[in-house]
């Protein structure tokens, strides 16, 4: 965890310096480690969020550069990778659970992206699939949510 901080915090600094590329680098660095300890870190609430920072740096970053639709991608493959690991029964039992908890701040940011950006094909398909699946297996209705 300490070394996912540090690439963080040089990233952030690198970020409010105006030096776009190597805060990319970093926050890709930071990325790589939050998907490979994903599984490995003894707190599964710091496994989860170190992954979903990750990811979200990366999408602000991509906005301040005026590419929402990279963006999108990354805000998509966070909630993606959260709802697809909450549904894994061969990992741990508290990592699903984080995943479910924070899948909901990913399913946030991802409606006010798309209130303030519009919607790109990425974050069409997860909604509308997740939207199908919700109405599919619980019969609610797809205005109410996914969660």
């Amino acid at each position: 965890m300490d070394h996912w901080k540090q690439t963080i915090q040089r990233a952030n600094a690198l970020f409010a310096q105006g030096e776009w590329v190597d805060a990319r680098e970093h926050y890709l660095r930071a990325l790589a480690l939050a998907q490979i300890l994903f599984e490995r870190w003894s707190n599964a609430d710091e496994a989860v969020m170190a992954f979903v920072v990750s990811h979200h740096n990366l999408a602000d970053l991509h906005l301040h550069l005026h590419q929402p639709e990279e963006s999108a991608e990354y805000l998509c493959a966070a909630h993606e990778h959260l709802l697809a690991a909450a549904g894994q029964p061969n990992l741990p039992q508290p990592l699903r659970e984080a995943a479910l908890r924070h899948s909901n701040r990913t399913y946030t940011e991802l409606l006010g992206f798309i209130a303030v950006h519009g919607e790109y094909p990425r974050t069409s398909s997860l909604l509308a699939g997740a939207m199908g699946q919700q109405s599919r297996h619980t019969g609610a209705h797809p205005r109410y949510g996914v969660h």
